[in-house]
């Protein structure tokens, strides 16, 4: 299901070239080919629960080099025809984010809808990496692209923050500080260069159940925050994603005993900080370009707790 690799030089070179090289928009004979990138949390603290009932985040969120892609086809009749493919299930129809973003976007430009869209599922839901969102957003800028329906950035905007919390961030750069519900973006403009190790579970993960699960401590927000604020001001992101942060780690484990099980037994293998992406069930350990024990780890947590793992990196787009 996920492609296995050991990290030897030529891989790891491989592997960064592919990263440097790929674009979000492709050019095809069948149609434009657009990228959707994961993302992994360097850091993520929880501020308390707001009026909305929402809880509040301040984030660290970095885009990696895995994807899933969408390709725009001009579609036979009017319409929007989505069709899900790939090694990992999405909803069809209006409970895609996919569907639903493009229906907007046709609604706002005041055009009627003829599209053929393909999603090919690379990246599984339920383990905190935001593919559905990265997804959302991709559909955005791509049928924008395609359709030369010239809405603006703003647009583009506003339809991410109603369709949900995290997919703004999917619209810019590949590093950013999110807060608020996660719409609020600020750029970081340093280039944060990171390989990790990602491992991923046979664990599908609630979002709604960890942050309903959540018991919110003030003193942990403000330890962490004086810790982190003066790094982010320097913008030492490296630093940043060292401390390994995830005020949801503690919810999540509790739901999900076993994650915290393989991430200790990870962390005593390696003798590296294992970090949570989200609310899970994904986890990173940030490791030297060459880690000559990854074929070791990467055989245990197969065997022992049925866990892929893969090779990461930043992405630069």
């Amino acid at each position: 299901m996920i492609y296995l690799m050991f990290v030897k030089v030529k891989d790891s070179e491989h592997l960064m070239k592919q990263a440097e090289t790929l674009e979000q928009f492709e050019d095809t004979v069948a149609g434009l080919v657009v990228r959707a990138p994961a993302k992994i949390n360097l850091s993520l603290l929880i501020t308390g629960k707001r009026p909305d009932g929402f809880h509040g985040i301040e984030t660290v969120m970095a885009k990696i080099n895995w994807y899933d892609e969408l390709l725009f086809e001009p579609a036979q009749t009017d319409g929007i025809d989505l069709i899900c493919t790939g090694s990992h299930w999405a909803p069809d129809g209006e409970k895609n984010l996919v569907y639903r973003g493009c229906q907007m976007l046709y609604e706002r430009a005041g055009k009627t809808p003829a599209v053929r869209v393909t999603l090919t599922k690379n990246i599984p839901a339920g383990t905190g990496l935001g593919s559905a969102s990265s997804d959302a957003a991709a559909a955005l800028m791509g049928l924008n692209r395609f359709a030369n329906l010239n809405q603006p950035d703003s647009v583009l905007n506003e339809i991410c923050a109603s369709l949900g919390s995290d997919i703004n961030f999917f619209l810019g750069g590949p590093l950013a500080f999110c807060s608020g519900r996660g719409e609020q973006i600020e750029e970081i403009h340093k280039k944060c260069g990171f390989s990790a190790i990602l491992l991923m579970p046979d664990i599908s993960v609630s979002t709604k159940d960890v942050y309903g699960n959540y018991h919110h401590n003030k003193i942990e927000y403000r330890q962490l925050s004086k810790k982190i604020n003066p790094l982010l001001q320097k913008k030492s992101i490296d630093s940043v994603a060292k401390i390994c942060a995830n005020m949801l780690s503690e919810s999540c484990f509790d739901l999900y005993p076993q994650l915290e099980r393989i991430k200790q037994d990870c962390e005593r293998l390696c003798n590296l900080k294992v970090c949570l992406s989200g609310s899970g069930s994904a986890m990173y350990m940030l490791v030297p370009e060459l880690f000559e024990e990854f074929l070791q780890v990467q055989e245990y947590m197969k065997k022992k707790y049925n866990c892929e793992s893969r090779v990461i990196y930043n992405n630069r787009w």
